[in-house]
């Protein structure tokens, strides 16, 4: 073998290394890269994605997608395309349903007053039974439409009377403001803004108080659990701090709070607006997520418990196809028992 021979043999020899070694870093960068969906939503833990703590905390990339609903975000995760996802308990209730893999790993909030079935002034609707024959605003399959048929069931009316529009959030606003509709069962910003020409018939914390708890809670793909349980744990331990800072906080924030800035940012609200919003929510500790009133406790568990019967109305209303053995199964408490040690 002469010596230009050996400079190509050489040289081959080194453009497979090479290449061998683009491929390595280009699967360990896609290892690396997680992709989480949220929602718009004001609570604290928008702060974690506005100051991209995950990313400096865990040195990971972070792809962050925001969807209009929880219906939305929970397909993309039965799709593949996303690791770690927020929803309603409805959404999550119906993919659980479904077959979809996923697990719930943390209560973000349980909702309280920050939804609520709004009807516009000069619409007519004084009462419950006055909502026959109007139109009534609602993303289909979210906490909000669970809650607005587990009304009309405890006013006596059916969703036959009702004339129920699956309409999402901007939607709403917008069909709003043109009159297109006489009410709607949303959350904010939107809530907030029809809530100015509008008045609260009902709220999902009197729903709530009359046994059907409705939460957002964040889910995760049980492979990705499986794969990276620091990660998920890092994770929740963020969203716990800065919901201390909110409780520890709350009483004196204002728009020029800095919690309050990375919320408004992150959602496309008024600063203002945003502490009083906020208030309308009850955000669990770590040791009540831990516990029996959440995530603890298997079947006598709050999550389990809310899922069972969300599953068992959207049954009643042909939403899913069948109802599992044990809603338990879904929740694991264990990341966020991981992160009490963080």
């Amino acid at each position: 073998m002469n010596v230009k021979q050996i400079t190509k043999l050489a040289q081959k020899s080194l453009g497979l290394s090479v290449l061998m070694s683009s491929l390595c870093l280009s699967q360990f960068a896609k290892a690396e890269t997680i992709t989480i969906g949220y929602q718009g939503m004001m609570n604290p833990w928008k702060s974690v994605i506005a100051e991209k703590k995950l990313e400096s905390t865990t040195g990971m990339e972070v792809e962050w997608r925001r969807f209009d609903s929880g219906a939305k975000v929970i397909t993309a995760m039965a799709s593949g395309d996303i690791d770690i996802a927020t929803a309603g308990s409805s959404p999550i209730a119906a993919a659980v349903n479904r077959g979809l893999d996923i697990e719930l790993v943390w209560i973000l909030e349980n909702i309280n007053d920050a939804e609520a079935l709004v009807v516009r002034d000069g619409s007519g609707i004084a009462s419950p039974q006055d909502l026959k024959g109007k139109k009534i605003g609602v993303p289909f399959v979210s906490t909000t439409h669970f809650h607005m048929l587990f009304a009309l069931e405890q006013f006596g009316l059916t969703d036959k009377e009702v004339n129920l529009i699956n309409m999402q959030p901007n939607a709403i606003a917008a069909a709003w403001e043109r009159g297109d509709i006489d009410g709607a069962f949303i959350w904010d910003p939107a809530l907030g803004r029809i809530k100015q020409s509008g008045q609260v018939l009902i709220s999902s914390g009197e729903l709530s108080r009359w046994g059907k708890a409705t939460f957002d809670g964040m889910v995760i793909n049980k492979s990705f659990g499986e794969e990276h349980p620091e990660t998920v744990a890092q994770l929740i331990k963020l969203i716990s701090d800065v919901d201390s800072e909110y409780r520890a906080t709350k009483g004196s924030l204002t728009a020029d709070s800095s919690l309050v800035k990375n919320i408004a940012k992150m959602t496309g609200g008024q600063a203002e607006n945003v502490p009083g919003v906020l208030a309308l929510y009850d955000f669990p500790t770590l040791a009540e997520q831990t516990s029996c009133t959440w995530l603890g406790c298997g079947n006598e568990g709050g999550a389990a418990k809310a899922l069972m019967f969300t599953s068992e109305f959207l049954k009643q209303e042909g939403k899913v196809p069948a109802l599992a053995d044990d809603y338990s199964v879904f929740v694991n408490p264990s990341f966020a028992e991981a992160a009490a040690d963080l």
